[in-house]
């Protein structure tokens, strides 16, 4: 099955953060606080997914307040933080949600991310990805990670359902 008739089945998208929403680089303060740099780009990819009724979730082994509060400017609830099994995580996500396996997409790049994208219907990797990931996966964006990679994995699900040009459409210049 291709990606495309995969994403056709998504209503779950889980997010790696390091590596997909970010660039995957750390930046720390004097005092030891934590900074990260998303793209605006995503963002709003990931606004108009949650608009069009998708579940949302960020899943990552890392734990920053940081995280914690881009998620809460999203609207996106389901923030799994410090999360060593990732696969268990998003199956007890799924159990909660009541859905499958295969109305699951994983975006991740690197070996911790594996077991979970495995195992839904659609995985998919940033450019950046680590080659092991990339061979597991069914969707390669061209853009890296927290360079517009999670955009275009939220336009291509939603083009997939046909949802693309209502997401778009209050946008759209009016004539």
């Amino acid at each position: 099955m291709d990606a495309l008739s995969r994403a056709a089945a998504i209503k779950l998208v889980a997010f790696d953060i390091d590596g997909v929403m970010t660039d995957g680089g750390l930046h720390y303060t004097d005092d030891g606080g934590e900074l990260k740099t998303f793209n605006v780009q995503d963002g709003l990819g990931l606004v108009l997914m949650r608009r069009a009724g998708f579940a949302l979730a960020i899943v990552t082994g890392r734990t920053s307040g940081v995280v914690a509060a881009r998620a809460a400017d999203l609207g996106i609830d389901e923030v799994y933080q410090g999360v060593a099994d990732k696969h268990a995580a998003v199956s007890e996500l799924l159990a909660k949600l009541g859905l499958d396996w295969s109305n699951c997409a994983f975006m991740g790049d690197d070996l911790i991310d594996i077991p979970a994208m495995t195992q839904c219907g659609l995985a998919i990797a940033p450019a950046n990805a680590r080659a092991v990931v990339k061979a597991q996966a069914h969707l390669l964006t061209a853009a890296g990670g927290g360079h517009g990679a999670v955009r275009e994995a939220c336009e291509f699900i939603l083009a997939a359902q046909g949802k693309l040009d209502a997401a778009f459409a209050p946008y759209l210049a009016r004539r």
